[in-house]
């Protein structure tokens, strides 16, 4: 999985309504939304979403689509800059993922979006097609919005889209493009002197002979009667966070000015966290392998079912088939305890909840145990994928490889029977189910017997190819007739369910 960020910015921070629903339009697609920011006065909303970028580009573009149905650039107003409904669109590599895949699909995106929707756009950052597009604020600014642009994009060259036409609807232009991680950071004063928060803005960005890495701006807060300087650290790595929170405050308190409180858009990356604590702690020695959660983060993102659904659907040869069976297996038993559960404590099922608790441990168990199956299965393949790649240049190394591999495929048939035969065991419980559990979930009954018979076949085939294989013959005769055996078996057990399953 190519694990990406987008960082979306739409024209909409007052009628949450509205960024609701441009936020249901990406949640039909299998990424996570998990920050929204909604600003009345800069009347804008930045939105966080992460997930594999395939999905990320066809997401991105139901949102821009539905934004443009929403938001009218005619009648817009707000603090801050913008072009069009969905004003900014940055993609971010995440764990691993490299930037050149980030400006592909910034591309991709681009060109749907002007091609599909009729929408001007323009590449910024590592995807500018042209070096004066590569900062953003070289394309738009306080000084050139979409106003501007309305009247600029079809008689001046330099303000050419990338792709789509050069004119502007009521969704004006959107921009999209690639580039690191970005921190939004406003630091708020208790004062309506927006003069004074302007020039402090100035001092602090970087075109303008201030701090490295950073763009801000100075702005009203008609709302609480306070200005702000709204900042984008570009680089926070290079330009740690508090070194220019504690600029901008010395330059408001040479000012008269207070600080009422800063402000966070969006995410942080946990590094520019460790750099605060460091700073204001004075704890140079500190290391990010001292916070527990992160140690638990590396744990689950291993274990994701997200995760998990990556690997199997790349290049790679495991996990496969065999994994997978004990994968699907583990969602059957798991709906077993679940059927149980629902059935133990409800009214007219009082004289079931006895068998019902033994079933539920069972299938609880069970789940566990093919859960680890599948993660047996890939770590079978991957010993008999070693074994394969063992030198043979001698007799000896030939033989050695040879016992190797011989060995290992042996442990990769005996992986998926053992799965095969746990999730056989439990098809002795849906006949119970079905007749004794709770009757509102007998279709939960019904797909537990296909996860399961299906993990049994799954993992059958798996034991059937090594079985061709392996040169014991006693082991290949034992474990065709153990293969043999469960299959029917299992046949013989989801006969009469399967039959009875659409009537």
């Amino acid at each position: 999985m190519n694990y990406v960020e987008c960082v979306p910015n739409y024209s909409e921070g007052k009628d949450r309504n509205k960024v609701e629903s441009i936020i249901e339009s990406i949640k039909k697609y299998p990424v996570d939304v998990i920050d929204v920011e909604m600003n009345a006065d800069h009347n804008r909303s930045v939105v966080t979403i992460v997930g594999d970028g395939e999905s990320m580009v066809d997401a991105m573009f139901e949102s821009i689509k539905r934004a443009s149905e929403l938001i009218d650039l005619d009648s817009h107003k707000g603090e801050h800059p913008r072009f069009g409904a969905t004003d900014v669109v940055p993609f971010v590599p995440l764990l691993g993922t490299t930037k050149e895949y980030c400006v592909e699909l910034a591309k991709r995106l681009a060109v749907r979006v002007g091609d599909e929707l009729g929408i001007p756009v323009f590449l910024y950052g590592e995807a500018a097609n042209l070096p004066s597009r590569k900062e953003l604020p070289d394309i738009r600014s306080e000084k050139f919005q979409y106003e501007q642009l309305k009247e600029a994009i079809s008689k001046e060259e330099k303000y050419a889209p990338d792709f789509g036409p050069k004119h502007l609807g009521k969704a004006g232009a959107t921009i999209i493009g690639a580039r690191e991680f970005l921190i939004a950071f406003n630091v708020d004063f208790k004062s309506e002197d927006l003069k004074s928060t302007k020039e402090i803005a100035k001092r602090t960005r970087e075109r303008s002979g201030g701090l490295k890495n950073v763009r801000a701006l100075g702005f009203n807060l008609s709302e609480t009667k306070e200005t702000q300087v709204s900042m984008n650290l570009v680089n926070y790595k290079d330009s740690p966070v508090p070194e220019i929170f504690e600029h901008v405050k010395r330059e408001a308190q040479s000012r008269g000015l207070q600080v009422s409180r800063s402000e966070l858009v969006g995410m942080i990356p946990l590094r520019a966290v460790e750099e605060i604590y460091r700073f204001y702690l004075m704890n140079r020695d500190f290391s990010e392998n001292q916070i527990l959660e992160k140690k638990l983060l590396e744990i689950f993102s291993k274990d994701s079912i997200k995760g998990y659904i990556g690997e199997l659907a790349s290049d790679k040869p495991a996990p496969g088939g065999g994994s997978a069976s004990g994968m699907v297996g583990a969602m059957g038993a798991a709906l077993v305890a679940m059927v149980a559960g629902l059935t133990i404590g409800k009214k007219g099922y009082e004289d079931a909840a006895g068998k019902m608790k033994i079933i539920q441990k069972v299938g609880s168990e069970a789940a566990w145990q093919l859960y680890n199956q599948s993660d047996r299965d890939t770590r079978a393949y991957d010993n008999l994928s070693k074994s394969l790649s063992l030198p043979k240049d001698t007799s000896a190394e030939k033989e050695e490889r040879t016992r190797k591999i011989q060995e290992r495929l042996k442990e990769a048939t005996r992986v998926p029977y053992d799965t095969g035969k746990i999730a056989a065991s439990l098809l002795d419980y849906l006949p119970i189910l079905i007749e004794r559990g709770n009757k509102n979930a007998v279709s939960d009954v019904y797909c537990a017997s296909l996860f399961l018979s299906s993990a049994v076949y799954g993992s059958m085939q798996n034991v059937k190819i090594n079985l061709g294989l392996i040169k014991d013959q006693a082991f290949a005769e034992e474990y065709k007739k153990k293969m043999e055996e469960l299959r029917e078996e299992t046949r013989k057990k989801t006969e009469d369910i399967f039959n009875n399953m659409w009537k």
